[in-house]
């Protein structure tokens, strides 16, 4: 089932979420409408309070990234092979390597884009769909989508990373936002 997205300004996209259990209610099927939301709205990730989950809860589907690149942009995240993956209860073990840029969006803050500057690789300790406890380093575009999501998880957004003035020159694009003002081919649920 394709679920709304919580849009930018509700309180849920600010909460740092609790891990869960193996025993949280319909795990598998929340699970399986995360999926197909993502995908129908085009997105490349998606976290719990996205869906107004206030979960330690995100999927990630690189591999469309990485599959549409040109073949010269693929060398810009050599042995990214991009992953279709789920994490439960994540958290950072380590980041490493410089800082770049990539031109981030969200499907929180639709026609919102910018640069943000994040490390090149990320470690997390997580559990799978199935509550299997895994460690894994990740790196490249794959990385910076885990970022994106972790974030979400932890009450943070992207535009958090923005300095003073690029957020003063989109504060009026994110009030439509938070007030509905804005067409999208998706469903979203605006603030109150």
């Amino acid at each position: 089932m394709i679920l709304p997205i919580v849009a930018y300004g509700a309180a849920v996209l600010r909460e740092v979420c609790p891990d869960i259990t193996p025993d949280y209610p319909n795990l598998k099927q929340l699970i399986d409408n995360m999926w197909e939301t993502m995908y129908a709205s085009n997105g490349v990730g998606l976290a719990a309070p996205q869906i107004n989950r206030p979960i330690r809860l995100f999927v990630v589907d690189s591999r469309q990234i990485i599959d549409n690149l040109e073949e010269g942009e693929k060398n810009e995240f050599p042995g990214d092979e991009g992953i279709k993956q789920v994490f439960i209860n994540a958290h950072i073990v380590d980041t490493d390597g410089d800082d770049w840029a990539y031109n981030e969006g969200c499907l929180s803050i639709p026609k919102v884009r910018e640069d943000v500057y994040r490390p090149e690789k990320v470690t997390l300790r997580y559990v799978d769909e199935n509550f299997q406890p895994q460690e894994q380093t990740f790196h490249g575009v794959t990385a910076r989508v885990i970022f994106h999501e972790y974030d979400h998880i932890e009450g943070k957004l992207f535009i958090d990373y923005l300095k003073p003035l690029k957020k003063r020159l989109i504060k009026s694009r994110l009030d439509d936002i938070s007030k509905g003002k804005i067409r999208v081919d998706y469903k979203m649920i605006f603030p109150k």
